[in-house]
């Protein structure tokens, strides 16, 4: 009976040594995952509380420019605006208005004017402010085109007479710069957004949490291998 027990006895301490080991994989993974956010949180915090610079004519490090407050000048184009839809402002649904925007330098790259409340149905299309055609000047935080928004647009013809189009994806619609703008002013008051994009929630999350979690549930199953054998 004893050299029955002894392989099975093996075999449950071999299963109980791989799930300690799948714990703590887990519990590294999240503290690294609560690390990682910790560091990005810190880093949006830093840089989107900057005072505002010029946008460079040669961006060779954009990952240095994200969240910066950023001041350019140039024209929007008035037939080139999609609505960001699935956002969300204190519980109403609606839209995020990007517009293209050809700066002096000539970089062409969209523009979130903010957020407005989606129309009466499907059919209506929103109220977007008004977009000017003379030259003007912005101030607004550079953002990655990788960390655009995700989602479908809805395409929207110059004064949105004959309502949503088509859909479109943002960033394959333009041959455009590799980044985008957060509007959150402009040289006409008019430009500045009732409802700017907003910065992302800072918190680091429950990742640290989890992390014991993962910790604790790897003590259990080393204390259940031993009350185990103990009974036996």
């Amino acid at each position: 009976m004893t050299k029955t027990r002894e392989p099975l006895a093996i075999l449950k301490s071999f299963v109980a040594l791989l799930l300690v080991i799948f714990t703590l994989w887990a519990a590294q993974w999240q503290y690294h995952r609560g690390i990682d956010r910790h560091e990005r949180n810190t880093l949006i915090a830093q840089q989107s509380s900057m005072a505002a610079i010029a946008l460079p004519n040669s961006i060779e490090e954009p990952m240095q420019l994200e969240w910066r407050q950023i001041k350019t000048a140039g024209t929007f184009t008035p037939d080139k605006q999609i609505l960001l839809r699935n956002r969300y402002f204190e519980g109403q649904y609606g839209f995020e208005v990007l517009t293209l925007f050809t700066n002096t330098q000539g970089k062409i790259f969209w523009v979130d004017r903010g957020w407005v409340k989606a129309g009466a149905d499907a059919t209506t299309a929103p109220i977007t402010p008004p977009i000017p055609t003379e030259q003007v000047s912005i101030v607004g935080r550079f953002r990655l085109g990788t960390s655009l928004p995700s989602g479908k647009f809805f395409a929207l013809p110059g004064g949105g007479k004959s309502g949503i189009t088509s859909e479109v994806n943002a960033q394959s619609r333009e041959n455009t710069e590799g980044f985008y703008i957060d509007l959150l002013s402009g040289s006409t008051t008019a430009l500045t957004p009732q409802v700017s994009a907003q910065l992302p929630e800072l918190s680091d999350g429950p990742h640290m949490a989890y992390a014991l979690q993962w910790i604790f549930f790897g003590g259990l199953v080393v204390y259940g291998r031993i009350l185990i054998r103990r009974t036996r």
